[in-house]
This record gives structure tokens, C-alpha cells and sequence, in this order.
């Protein structure tokens, strides 16, 4: 799973998903699909694309009209509606 296909995921789902970075840090894509890390005062020691696929847990708030309380999601769950908003990327991927 790419930061690409979970920004495009928030933008269309209207949501935000947040996950820890191996330095303890937390990261947040919001609705608009734009990664933030908090507190973050000076240019990363760390790739937020390497970040994304050692996240093991996720946690997922949606801001639109299905405003639910934040949950959790695993990685698979994640996986599967990243498909379902751009079908023919994720098939692409898995085929290669």
C-alpha cells in the first residue's frame, strides 16, 4: 500500500487516517489527503512512504456525512478499500 492510494482514499472517502511512525511520532492524512506529523519542527530523518508500508495499525475517523467514532483497521482492511476506490490500480499492483 502506497501514501499516494491512502491520500486518494481520505480525499474521495472523506476521512482521515492516522497511524505511528517507528520514531513514536504520529502521522495524519487528513480529508484533503495531506500527510502532517505534529510537532514536527525541521525536515524528517525518515521517509514517509517507508513509514507507510512498515504500519502495521491504523486508525480511521470519517468527517463526511458518515461521521462514525474513529476505529481501527488493520492493514488488509485498509488494503481492500483503497480497491474499492481505484479498482483498476489495486488490480494492477497484485498482478505484477
Amino acid at each position: 500500500m502506497k501514501l499516494s492510494e491512502l491520500r486518494r482514499l481520505t480525499i474521495r472517502k472523506q476521512m482521515r487516517i492516522r497511524f505511528t511512525l517507528s520514531g513514536g511520532s504520529e502521522c495524519l492524512i487528513n480529508e484533503h489527503g495531506i500527510a502532517q506529523v505534529p510537532g514536527l519542527q525541521s525536515p524528517p530523518d525518515f521517509n514517509l512512504e517507508q513509514e507507510v508500508a512498515q504500519a502495521a495499525a491504523f486508525r480511521i475517523e470519517y468527517m463526511g456525512e458518515e461521521k462514525t467514532p474513529a476505529r481501527a483497521a488493520t492493514v488488509a482492511e485498509l488494503q481492500k478499500m483503497v480497491a474499492a476506490v481505484t479498482p483498476g490500480a489495486a488490480a494492477q499492483e497484485h498482478e505484477e
